[in-house]
């Protein structure tokens, strides 16, 4: 597999208590059949509210974020998700 896409997104919870490392967890099998999880990072949004901010690797000629976006949109943990970059190397 030949990664050479990166795609940086945001995970919004459903909840102020939700735990990251699930999510985190869930996301990493999920982009496993794409590419992988590189990075991910917790970042405060507001008044208490945290997201999951994610680097995935992925080789361009399989695709895969729009489904790992709809994967994770079915979790009951996740509110959103956006993708806030995405870049060839």
């Amino acid at each position: 597999m030949r990664l050479n896409v990166s795609v940086r997104i945001r995970i919004t919870p459903a909840d102020i208590d939700t735990d990251f490392s699930t999510i985190e967890k869930e996301l990493s099998e999920i982009s496993k059949s794409y590419g992988k999880l590189h990075s991910a990072e917790i970042k405060p949004i507001a008044f208490g509210l945290n997201c999951l901010e994610a680097n995935i690797l992925l080789d361009d000629s399989k695709g895969g974020i729009d489904e790992i976006e709809e994967k994770l949109r079915k979790l009951d943990q996740v509110s959103q998700v956006d993708v806030l970059d995405v870049s060839r190397f």
